[in-house]
């Protein structure tokens, strides 16, 4: 008997260092699932192939050959103008460094002149996304991460139909994960009036899908190639705030000018990656308009997603916090940050920067949020502003540093979003929108605690040990 149960464990650790250690990952990912397969022989295999697969080569070059349809201006034209001198001419030299990052990992396109309306309320923002609809005159594209069919749902869906009806081009994207419990039939009306629904990485068997990461997380929506949304808010009621979480606080931007070219692009890159051959898009003068510089906000917009080798959001998070002097402003419903976030916040608030983090009061994942404690509990050891969101779910994607330059978009400070998720933020390089950011983080704090370090100490043994669980999870959450 005691044989068989060395045979059995022999063979459980040899199939688990061959099942990790035959994709490429990073250190602690792998330790992570050597941990979790060796301890849970048959419930760790499991686990693995619901979450810890790597996506596929095939799927991988599926993505990567898409081209950057409808870009007029090259990266690699912007770069030789920005080595001359003659790109950015009006920003500082921590501006550039950042325009430079995005430009040499992810040939995210320098953009100027454009208007930035940020909006903080669900009410407020599908009021005027509504209007935009309502209003196109040739196309609307638009891709979401959660598109519920419920009464907020039901009404964009109208909509759509209506346009569609008028002969407007109208395409859906939306995740076949996040929109699990979506049936496609809810399209059906939208398809007879001759608008298009895809989802991003569906299963082939109905109702299960096996890939449980690698989801398509961006929010993005290009109307008459004119204007542009992006952000934190789905489409569903409980970002009304009619969900089990109460209020809903998020932040969401309306954008005019050239970055909407940008948007159009990365939706086109998303559609054609999993649209027929007869359904993909490319450059046609009526989706990229020319635009006049008619506002004042200076951005790129960032993608970043598992088809890269670079964590580019990751990568423009890290600079920014690195290039603080006064004040780092951070709102995220996940906080569980790999070390090389760490390490930069760590350095901030020991150099004297102030560093404020705001976090919600309630999980809607419990063990992600038991990891979020562990590590804003870490930072305000440190010295960081840590700040709990009562009024309801903070759900915010901002980081904003000095009242220079911000980042607002779909990615949340967690290894999930910098490596497993296709992900989509604007990086602006404006003051007066970082001020108007950090002026809304001060107001948010009224509803806030502030978790001090004796907030965490009074915590009940049983709730810190579960934060202690969840931070060994962390690399795989």
């Amino acid at each position: 008997m005691f044989t068989i149960i060395l045979i059995i464990i022999f063979l459980n650790t040899l199939a688990a260092l061959i099942t990790v250690f035959r994709e490429s990952r990073g250190i602690s990912s792998t330790w992570t699932w050597l941990l979790v397969l060796v301890l849970l022989p048959i419930i760790g295999f499991i686990l693995y192939l619901f979450i810890g697969k790597k996506i596929s080569k095939e799927n991988i070059f599926d993505l990567q050959k898409q081209e950057r349809l409808g870009l007029r201006v090259s990266a690699s034209e912007q770069k030789e103008l920005l080595e001359k001198r003659q790109l950015a001419q009006r920003h500082s030299r921590a501006e550039k460094e950042m325009i430079s990052l995005f430009l040499n990992t992810e040939e995210a396109l320098y953009t100027k002149g454009n208007v930035v309306d940020i909006i903080d309320n669900g009410n407020v923002k599908f009021e005027q996304l509504l209007e935009d609809i309502n209003n196109a005159t040739h196309h609307i594209h638009l891709q979401y991460y959660i598109f519920n069919n419920d009464d907020l749902g039901k009404k964009i869906m109208r909509a759509l139909y209506k346009k569609a009806s008028q002969g407007v081009e109208v395409l859906v994207l939306y995740d076949a994960l996040g929109s699990r419990t979506l049936n496609p039939q809810f399209f059906r009306r939208l398809t007879k009036a001759g608008g298009k629904a895809l989802s991003f990485f569906g299963s082939s068997i109905p109702i299960v899908n096996l890939r449980f990461n690698y989801r398509n997380h961006r929010k993005i929506v290009v109307i008459d190639g004119k204007i542009g949304y992006v952000g934190g808010f789905n489409i569903g009621d409980e970002y009304l705030g009619k969900g089990k979480l109460g209020y809903w606080r998020d932040t969401h931007l309306r954008i005019s000018g050239e970055a909407v070219h940008s948007l159009q692009t990365r939706f086109f890159v998303d559609w054609n990656a999993v649209a027929k051959l007869e359904d993909e898009k490319g450059y046609k003068e009526e989706y990229f308009p020319p635009f006049e510089e008619i506002g004042h906000t200076a951005m790129q917009i960032v993608c970043s997603g598992p088809e890269s080798d670079w964590d580019q959001i990751k990568l423009g998070y890290v600079k920014m916090i690195s290039l603080a002097k006064k004040s780092i402003w951070i709102q995220t419903p996940y906080f569980i940050p790999d070390e090389s976030v760490m390490d930069a916040l760590r350095i901030a608030i020991m150099s004297g920067i102030e560093v404020n983090i705001m976090i919600p009061c309630k999980p809607d994942h419990p063990l992600v949020y038991r990891a979020t404690e562990y590590y804003a509990k870490i930072c305000g050891s440190l010295g960081a502003n840590i700040y709990v969101y009562q009024k309801g779910f903070m759900h915010s994607k901002v980081l904003s540093i000095d009242g220079r330059m911000a980042s607002v978009g779909t990615a949340n400070f967690d290894i999930r979003s910098f490596e497993l998720n296709f992900e989509v933020c604007a990086f602006m390089y404006d003051a007066y929108i970082a001020k108007t950011l950090e002026e809304q983080f001060k107001r948010d704090i009224e509803f806030c605690e502030q978790a001090t370090p004796e907030y965490f100490s009074q915590q009940s043994l049983w709730r810190k040990l579960k934060q202690l669980f969840s931070r060994l999870f962390s690399p795989v959450l």
